[in-house]
């Protein structure tokens, strides 16, 4: 057990603005100038294309692809996830080849924008329903994960997209802290539990490491550590401070403190 300060760092996502020619192009230019917009006011940092890499900032050809894939292996430290947003059809082949090329195994969000029942003609319509159905067929394809909004589409600038992208950072940010974490395994699965088995093989070969201690090795720690350690009444107070505390025998509570040093 570990009580600690968590340290808030910036959020860095991965933006693809998808298109397809045959569809309105300037659906796909105002697009991208909503998801800036939107991830501003949220307060999160993005790398996307430039204006004047591809046209519009946009991903459609496979040229388009390894530019922005190129783009992103530069910011592979600080991007935690890639948000796609498909404001009309999107090629699918350009989404999945930027995801291919730059294989920065993160978490991957895809957004497609719904259609006005009143915007049908040739000049407003998306159809990026059929369109999200396409890329995410071919990402399957590929073995690339990936998350969904809560609905197949949603307007960019709707604060339902606004909920599933906190949502997706906290996706992120979870995967991010799993990724080469060092789990503690204190003891043996209870007999009676089947439930809580679990592979460690698969664990490894995620990322995550297993380091299995005997209880009686943590008991033996436990003894050796004096009730007025000064690392003792720090997580003791961090206790009383996180939440209440005055039916919780003191001896019972130094016990938990000595046990969040270990």
């Amino acid at each position: 057990m570990t009580f600690f300060k968590p340290k808030v760092r910036e959020t860095v996502f991965g933006v693809i603005v998808g298109n397809r020619d045959v569809f309105p192009n300037h659906l796909a230019e105002n697009g991208r100038k909503e998801i800036i917009s939107v991830l501003e006011d949220l307060g999160y940092n993005y790398i996307i294309l430039d204006e004047n890499h591809s046209k519009f900032g946009v991903v459609e050809t496979y040229e388009d692809a390894k530019k922005c894939a190129q783009l992103f292996k530069k910011h592979i430290d600080s991007i935690i996830g890639i948000i796609v947003v498909m404001p009309n059809f999107s090629d699918e082949k350009g989404i999945a080849n930027t995801l291919k090329l730059a294989n920065l195994n993160v978490p991957v969000l895809i957004q497609a924008s719904s259609d006005e029942i009143d915007k049908m003609d040739r000049t407003h319509r998306r159809d990026a329903f059929c369109g999200k159905i396409s890329v995410t067929s071919v990402l399957y394809q590929y073995g690339i994960p990936f998350t969904l909004t809560k609905s197949h589409t949603c307007a960019i600038k709707s604060e339902e997209f606004k909920d599933d992208l906190r949502r997706f950072e906290k996706i992120c940010r979870i995967v991010k802290k799993l990724q080469k974490a060092r789990l503690g395994q204190i003891g043996t699965r209870p007999s009676a539990f089947e439930t809580v088995r679990y592979s460690e093989k698969i664990l490894e070969f995620n990322g995550i490491s297993i380091e299995p201690v005997d209880l009686s090795e943590i008991f033996g720690y436990i003894d050796q550590l004096n009730d007025n350690d000064a690392k003792v009444i720090e997580k003791a107070n961090f206790v009383k401070n996180y939440t209440a505390t005055t039916v919780i025998p003191e001896e019972s509570l130094i016990k938990l403190a000595k046990l969040a040093v270990v």
